[in-house]
């Protein structure tokens, strides 16, 4: 069941205003080191190019990425067994289960995804193995009850095909002790594993699940905008609480929309099938730096992302074609 979030619905909690963040400088060192670095790790891009390029122009640019996270639990019980082996283990009689939410489980640490199998206390039962009926051995399913099987030198026919004297393996019988059930016709049953009774009880699964809703904002770039997922950027917003509110006064609007989305998204999909245990929302700055610059003559375009520096470039003029990707 959910938990209810603190103050009455609707209710804000007070922030201190936005400020406008801007974009951390990128020097024209940096700007020809990173392209350096990205040209040495494609091995059909040359280096030439990228050391004796003129830089026309750094344009400083920046994106925001919304991030919301809901740690969230639930719990299914589903029925299991084993062989009865603890007398005292049973359910005393008049004990009622409990409830899976009644368990005392301790949650792992925030925002780390687990998974957790744990008895409910109260919930065994005793009953005869439905397997062996209640007997801790079962027909061999080698020989079918029978205790040997047929002589794999004559195949049954007492004699050697080609000498037709009596096969010496199986002293002329034809047959043979089976090997499975030491000639018994049964073996211990692999279910009670001779028990005889089987103890049933209720197995709590608990999961905990980090749910993650991600936005980034429209960057109107010549730029895919799938790889600003895969860097970092400054965090200039973080706010954690049981349930979060929206934001409402972001100098984006986007952000502001995507942030009441999200929370609405997760209250809708985990509010009612399980329990929120915390979210965090964060909002990061992510630097982008369009560098413009002239090889040979013509213009050419390539840019920077990320506090990693990382560095996408759409037609780099020093290149051979034998199928790289360009990341």
């Amino acid at each position: 069941p959910p938990l209810d979030p603190p103050g009455k619905p609707g209710e804000q909690r007070s922030r201190p205003p936005f400020v406008q963040h801007s974009v951390p400088p990128m020097t024209e060192a940096a700007a020809r080191r990173a392209l350096l670095r990205f040209v040495a790790s494609r091995c059909c891009y040359g280096s030439r190019a990228a050391g004796e390029l003129a830089i026309r122009r750094l344009r400083q640019l920046g994106t925001y990425r919304y991030r919301l996270e809901t740690f969230s639990e639930s719990r299914l019980s589903e029925w299991v067994f084993e062989p009865f082996t603890k007398p005292r283990a049973a359910r005393p009689p008049g004990d009622i289960p409990l409830d899976p939410w009644d368990v005392e489980v301790g949650a792992p640490p925030l925002f780390q995804g687990q998974t957790r199998r744990c008895r409910v206390p109260c919930s065994a039962l005793v009953r005869d193995c439905h397997r062996c009926h209640g007997h801790g051995r079962s027909k061999c399913g080698v020989c079918h009850g029978a205790g040997w099987t047929r002589c794999v030198t004559c195949k049954g026919s007492r004699r050697r095909l080609k000498q037709q004297k009596r096969c010496q393996l199986c002293s002329g019988t034809g047959r043979k002790r089976c090997n499975t059930c030491s000639g018994r016709g049964s073996k211990t049953c692999a279910t009670c594993q001779g028990e005889k009774k089987l103890q049933h009880f209720k197995q709590l699964v608990i999961t905990w699940k980090n749910n993650v809703f991600e936005f980034v904002s429209e960057h109107h770039l010549n730029f895919p905008g799938e790889l600003l997922s895969k860097v970092s950027g400054e965090n200039i917003f973080k706010d954690e609480n049981v349930v979060v509110y929206p934001i409402i006064d972001f100098p984006e609007p986007e952000i502001s929309l995507a942030s009441q989305r999200a929370i609405a998204e997760h209250s809708a999909a985990f509010a009612t099938s399980s329990r929120i245990l915390r979210q965090r929302q964060t909002i990061e700055l992510i630097p982008v730096t369009e560098v413009h610059y002239q090889y040979s003559g013509k213009p050419y375009l390539y840019y920077i992302y990320g506090l990693e520096n990382k560095v996408y470039a759409l037609d780099y003029p020093e290149r051979c074609c034998c199928g790289c990707t360009i990341v």
